[in-house]
């Protein structure tokens, strides 16, 4: 697990005009019910200020909440470098308003053409350390600028120039250098050193962070941004652009090509719907693991009455959903275009039933205990926005470079940070990656396979009202997503629920981590004389953004987790 400031998450929702319909991919059922406009003209909440406001300024171009999610999404590029970029990739969740359509576009990076399962381990079959995380070995190809072109041409009503002109702007002219950013700097500060323009970018020149208030310009990354907006996907994946990508990779003991580069497609796929308490539930579907484990988790849990429960039970029974949602992560779920998985099996309310029966109200169950991973065959920087229009087409966006800086390697020419994204591959089955989460073979490393995320994008809407959810901690992203539609659902506010201390169980290591305040000294005592094992983590983490809408009232509320430095805007 990382600190806060490790991840950043964004949140937008924007209501808008009807754009043009779809095609491909089939929509999902309409929405609960059909809704008037709200009483503003947007909403957009993100992990910092200034990507917030390049969002609001494309809304009041014209544009609509996907010009804005791409607006967020390259602001973000520049202003959080630590947690997203040109050079990752990730999930937009998108719901327009007019017709209910609902779809989620799969930028999430792939594995190189030249990659093989057993990439990262030695001669004897033991992973060799760093090589998943360090260097352009571990980067994926990066999937963010083909996202960009796509959502401006099929969904949204602004040219993909003029929605990527405020990332230019930053780029060029910069921004200063801010707490959070500073810090993720110190803490990578060796790793930037060996690129030289990575180096360039964000150290001084006696290699040191800048200090606060320093201006962070970043040419190179304007120019790259410059050729997305003038060319498309192309400016990035074919050209100059590519050829410095490619050259700067292999030079550091990669095996990117240009055709890898040029090969890269986005994916549109059906999102993943529930229900728990009469609310619906639109969430990522693989190769996000979030959303099957979110609902998952509330499948659960629907069967037990958490209202009437105390307080420490109810922590106990959520605790343990965690515990078998992400034991399912692990076992059976990977890249949707190379293994088939047992989706309708783990989102069945039957399935659920029969996990629950295993769940004790006096008595944690040791995740051992548990049919598990067999060993053979066997984020930290993330960041999410939520958009709303006044016209009710919403976003919730996840991106991430995976670690502080991805692998901290910036090819020359580029302005581009890599992706260590390739850890997220199972490398050697029954082995935690970096956050600790273990995989099996069904998320191996594959030529061009999208590795496992846990990325949560979600919407959660009741006959009352709406909210856009998601967060930036990696590992935490399911557990704090579920939380955040457990007290939405309950009826608390936007910013209530961001602000609400978490706790989090992966399944291995059996341990609950919790943040001070999570649990009350009361709490501690029961849940340890129920077994759990309990960790207080010295510092915060998660990144929370978060828009509700009230349909009786038509209120809008925007709120940014207070843990990180971001800001909800509502206009």
């Amino acid at each position: 697990m990382w600190p806060f400031f490790a991840g950043a998450a964004f949140a937008i929702a924007v209501l808008v005009a009807p754009t043009a319909q779809a095609d491909s991919v089939p929509a999902a059922r309409p929405a609960v019910a059909t809704h008037p406009a709200v009483a503003h003209k947007g909403a957009i909440a993100s992990a910092y200020p200034l990507a917030s406001e390049a969002g609001q300024e494309i809304l009041k171009e014209g544009g609509n909440a996907f010009d804005a999610a791409v607006a967020v999404s390259a602001a973000l590029a520049v202003v959080e470098p630590s947690s997203s970029g040109l050079g990752g990739g990730g999930f937009y969740l998108l719901h327009r308003q007019s017709d209910g359509f609902e779809t989620m576009v799969d930028a999430r990076e792939k594995a190189p053409g030249h990659a093989s399962r057993d990439m990262y381990l030695d001669k004897a079959g033991n992973e060799i350390a760093n090589a998943s995380t360090n260097g352009p070995l571990s980067a994926a190809i990066p999937g963010e600028p083909a996202a960009f072109e796509y959502l401006a041409r099929k969904y949204g009503k602004l040219p993909l120039k003029q929605s990527l002109q405020p990332a230019i702007r930053l780029a060029r002219e910069g921004f200063p250098l801010y707490l959070r950013l500073q810090f993720a700097i110190k803490a990578k500060r060796e790793i930037l050193a060996r690129s030289p323009d990575a180096a360039k970018a964000f150290l001084t020149a006696d290699g040191n962070a800048p200090e606060i208030g320093a201006i962070i310009k970043q040419p190179e990354l304007a120019n790259t941004l410059e050729a997305i907006a003038a060319q498309g996907a192309k400016g990035f994946y074919e050209g100059r652009v590519a050829e410095n990508l490619v050259a700067g990779v292999r030079a550091g003991g990669g095996i990117w090509t240009l055709e890898d580069l040029k090969n890269y497609r986005v994916a549109e796929r059906k999102p993943l719907v529930g229900e728990y308490h009469g609310a619906r539930i639109v969430t990522a579907s693989p190769p996000s693991s979030g959303g099957i484990a979110v609902i998952d988790s509330l499948n659960i849990l629907d069967g037990f009455d958490l209202r009437a429960a105390d307080s420490a039970t109810r922590k106990h029974f959520i605790i343990e959903a965690m515990r078998r949602a992400y034991r399912d992560r692990a076992i059976f779920l990977g890249d949707p275009d190379f293994i088939k998985m047992p989706l309708q099996q783990l989102m069945s309310v039957d399935y659920a039933a029969g996990q629950r029966s295993s769940i004790r109200a006096d008595k944690a169950m040791p995740s051992d205990l548990l049919p598990g991973i067999e060993s053979e065959p066997k984020g930290m920087n993330t960041t999410h926005f939520s958009v709303l229009d006044a016209a009710g087409n919403r976003a919730a966006v996840t991106i991430t470079v995976n670690l502080f800086f991805g692998n901290g390697y910036m090819p020359a020419g580029t302005g581009v940070l890599l992706n260590n994204e390739m850890d997220d591959f199972s490398t050697k089955p029954g082995t935690p990656n970096v956050f600790g989460l273990i995989g099996n073979t069904a998320n191996s490393i594959a030529p061009n396979k999208r590795s496992l995320s846990s990325m949560s994008p979600t919407f959660v809407e009741t006959p009352k009202g709406m909210m856009i959810i998601g967060v930036s901690t990696n590992v935490g992203d399911i557990s704090q997503v579920l939380l955040g539609t457990l007290n939405y659902v309950d009826g608390m506010n936007a910013a209530d629920i961001v602000k609400y201390p978490h706790y989090h169980h992966q399944y291995l290591p059996d341990e609950v981590d919790y943040e001070q305040g999570a649990l009350s000294e009361a709490e501690i005592k029961e849940l340890q004389a129920k077994g759990h094992k309990l960790k207080l983590l010295g510092r915060q983490w998660g990144n929370m953004q978060v828009i509700t809408w009230d349909f009786a009232s038509g209120r809008v509320e925007a709120a940014s987790d207070p843990r990180g430095e971001g800001e909800g805007l509502v206009y």
